[in-house]
């Protein structure tokens, strides 16, 4: 079994702590991916299970070793890093199997495993090839191969796509997700991209300034997030909070000049946020809000609403009816979907 355990992690720099404690249990040959905003921590806790970062208090396992202390190299990990790192002077054969040719391997192992890599990844055509005469995606795939060779227990990505133009991104999500699938190894990526997190993940990290904001399915934090941070954070386009006030057991809305049932851990004159997403709300007629902008994508279009309070919001809309800038609407929303924040902690209210 070659699950990662990270137990009550911490990373100091001197006396700046960027790693709060951190405890987390990934499964033998689960998907995680850590996401959050710059800065957050992720690519610092993804060193520290690498071995690239020390670890300043704490235990961490890669199945039933204790990796702590251990050198990077002894952890039986393989990372890939945003730049390819690639050397100009080799072919993608020789760069592949460059890591088990400096360890020793015997020639005809290099020559087996670095044939496996490329059926896996389709690179058997650019085996001749040096990477000044490949695609950004290309040179991706290959320094995917390069850690796919070294046959580690862990694989650790760190923002590999960020390189890459959009139409790049899309194609090499669904090259890493099928390489997961095919090899069934345990996995560890790093993205501030959530569209990337909750298309390849089987379980998210979700971390803010070092601390761990909650962890889940992809669709488990989508529909149940815990607090204000992570219900903006997982979603596109993000969730839409607006100010209310809790009285007699409703919401006063101002923004939609309406009341909500307040939830059952609200309290009178309690100060909260309420969340609408985009997709589960509906433009109706009304005045109640002014069209400031629409965004067409073909199949989906967003509005950008403006309330009277000032307080904005947007809609998803489909469909060939779609309103215009300058029109004033309302909105319909679906009860069964409005999250509740206290406006001073932003925890959730159920």
């Amino acid at each position: 079994m070659t699950g990662v355990t990270l137990e009550n992690v911490v990373k100091k720099y001197g006396d700046v702590q960027v790693i709060h404690g951190v405890d987390l249990q990934i499964e033998d040959g689960e998907f995680c991916v850590f996401v959050g905003p710059s800065g957050c921590g992720k690519s610092t806790l993804l060193r520290m299970v690498a071995g690239l970062e020390e670890t300043t208090g704490g235990r961490m396992h890669i199945g039933t070793r204790d990796v702590t202390t251990l050198d990077p190299s002894d952890r039986g990990v393989a990372m890939v890093f945003q730049t390819y790192a690639l050397y100009p002077h080799m072919t993608v054969k020789e760069n592949m199997g460059f890591g088990l040719k400096m360890n020793g391997h015997p020639k005809a192992e290099i020559e087996a495993k670095v044939a496996e890599a490329s059926r896996i990844l389709k690179l058997d055509e650019y085996l001749k090839r040096k990477p000044a005469a490949l695609s950004g995606g290309q040179r991706q795939r290959v320094a995917i191969g390069r850690a796919i060779v070294r046959g580690p227990e862990v694989f650790l990505f760190d923002e590999p796509l960020s390189n890459l133009d959009a139409e790049l991104r899309v194609e090499m999500r669904v090259e890493i997700a099928r390489l997961h699938k095919e090899i069934g190894a345990t996995m560890i990526y790093v993205t501030h991209d959530q569209v990337e997190a909750m298309t390849l993940a089987d379980k998210i990290v979700v971390l803010k300034a070092g601390h761990i904001s909650q962890v889940g399915a992809p669709m488990e934090l989508y529909r149940n997030p815990n607090n204000r941070f992570v219900a903006g954070f997982i979603g596109s386009p993000s969730m839409n909070f607006l100010s209310g006030t809790v009285r007699s057991g409703t919401i006063a809305l101002p923004a939609l000049k309406t009341d909500l049932p307040a939830p059952r851990e609200a309290r009178d004159g309690q100060a909260v946020l309420v969340g609408l997403r985009p997709e589960h709300l509906a433009i109706t007629s009304g005045d109640v809000l002014s069209v400031d902008l629409t965004e067409s994508l073909g199949g989906v279009s967003y509005a950008y609403l403006q309330a009277a309070n000032g307080e904005r919001l947007v809609v998803e809309e489909r469909g060939d009816d779609r309103v215009s800038a300058g029109q004033t609407v309302s909105i319909r929303h679906d009860p069964e979907k409005v999250y509740v924040f206290d406006a001073k902690s932003e925890e959730r209210l159920r």
